[in-house]
């Protein structure tokens, strides 16, 4: 793995600027954007009012916790379109959530959003090492969902030669891969795995395709994923965050030459850390749910949406921005098992500490009476595919111990060969089934 370096003219200079310089772009974009939801969005004129605040009064960044959160929930509340701040025909694009409950939140995007949004994509593609002239093969879905489209656009504005490929037909994926030489895959990290998986099934090393750089996002994914990723693929693996609520892929990316966390492009969004049971803002460094007030939306600002996200606001290091750590769960999926409180990338940590493991698991939750049950599924290399059952039951006890020690709940190993585990085609990998429901 080569890493491209930055080079003089590669970065834009709000990138290098000072934070003062930071601090009052933001400050001028902060009291725009509240004026303008506050003037044209009921649900915000509302909110403020019961909470008897109002935009005159926000006289520095701080004064923004004086303001209410905007969760999910309002958005649902407002579906489809009472959360847009201009008229509907001003509005060039709509995408919508994929939510598995309820109705989806939908999101519109002015001419000036789209091209915004461009730009923070071109600028993550870069930052991750990408250049005019290379081909980048897009596996995030295409549709509703805004991680095709926004990878698709962004990789147009850099320059790039882009791949609409979608999510699914990983055969496919795998000949278009070896046909066309792409450089850049913008993709799930669970999916690139299955696609790696294909490359093998086929009698190719992965690691030997040319593929120099991953752009990953969509789901939470820890070190130990890079590693394996990096290990398969033969790429660097880059963290790219975002959230249709606040705009898609390119709110955060991070710089391959640091691979240190995502940076928050903080001149179009501005971060809050926040105690997700209080709401009190936390300082910069500490644990908490990520929320978003957006800077230069036009269609539809969000002002501080809760995005369940739990991570912490760390200094600045390749870019003049803050980065964010990695998601180690949402406020909103945590497991409590027996009364510990479980993230799927805490487990996802344990067995990838174990190199005949695959990056593919899953946890099932189950209830006996009045216990919980939690199993982890996993899977064997596929290089591990013969292993003795003692080396299994090797597997098993360390693990266990590894998650009893580390986490604090007991746990049911399930080693599986490989692809035991179902695979999803189009994107996201389903990593808990939570069957406690079914049985109260």
């Amino acid at each position: 793995m080569t890493v491209k370096q930055p080079q003089p003219g590669d970065l834009e200079p709000i990138e290098t600027a000072s934070r003062d310089e930071i601090a009052a772009l933001q400050f001028q974009r902060l009291q725009w954007t509240v004026r303008h939801a506050y003037e044209n969005v009921p649900h915000y004129k509302q909110v403020f009012d019961e909470a008897g605040v109002h935009p005159d009064d926000l006289k520095t960044l701080a004064d923004l916790a004086k303001f209410p959160f905007t969760t999910k929930k309002d958005l649902r509340d407002n579906y489809p379109f009472g959360m847009f701040a201009v008229p509907r025909e001003q509005i060039t694009r709509l995408h919508a959530s994929s939510g598995t409950t309820g109705k989806p939140t939908v999101v519109g995007y002015t001419r000036n959003d789209i091209n915004n949004w461009a730009d923070l994509g071109a600028r993550s593609i870069r930052a991750a090492g990408g250049r005019p002239g290379d081909i980048c093969h897009i596996s995030y879905g295409y549709g509703l969902f805004t991680g095709g489209l926004g990878a698709h656009y962004a990789a147009e504005r850099a320059g790039c030669t882009v791949v609409p490929m979608s999510g699914g037909q990983t055969e496919k994926q795998v000949q278009l891969i070896q046909d066309f030489k792409p450089d850049i895959i913008m993709v799930t990290p669970s999916y690139s795995l299955v696609i790696a998986e294909e490359f093998e099934k086929m009698g190719i090393d992965p690691a030997e395709c040319s593929l120099k750089v991953g752009i990953f996002g969509a789901e939470p994914w820890g070190e130990g994923m890079r590693a394996e990723i990096e290990k398969k693929l033969g790429l660097d693996a880059v963290d790219i965050y975002g959230l249709s609520e606040v705009m898609g892929p390119g709110v955060a990316s991070e710089c391959i030459e640091s691979k240190d966390g995502p940076v928050i492009w903080e001149d179009h969004f501005y971060p809050e850390i926040i105690d997700p049971d209080t709401g009190r803002v936390l300082p910069d460094g500490e644990l908490g749910e990520l929320v978003f007030t957006s800077l230069t939306k036009e269609g539809m600002p969000v002002i501080r949406y809760r995005t369940r996200d739990l991570t912490r606001l760390l200094p600045p290091t390749s870019r003049s921005f803050r980065r964010m750590g990695k998601i180690t769960g949402r406020s909103d999926d945590m497991l409590i098992i027996r009364g510990v409180n479980v993230f799927p990338t805490q487990i996802e940590e344990q067995i990838l500490r174990d190199k005949r493991l695959a990056g593919n698991y899953q946890l099932v939750v189950s209830r006996d009476g009045h216990m919980d049950n939690l199993e982890v599924r996993c899977e064997l290399q596929r290089d591990a595919a013969d292993l003795p059952d003692a080396d299994v039951r090797d597997i098993v006890k360390q693990l266990q111990h590894h998650i009893k020690t580390l986490i604090g709940v007991s746990t049911k190993i399930t080693v599986m060969q490989p692809d035991g585990i179902p695979r999803t085609l189009t994107g996201k990998a389903v990593r808990i089934l939570d069957q406690r429901s079914k049985e109260r």
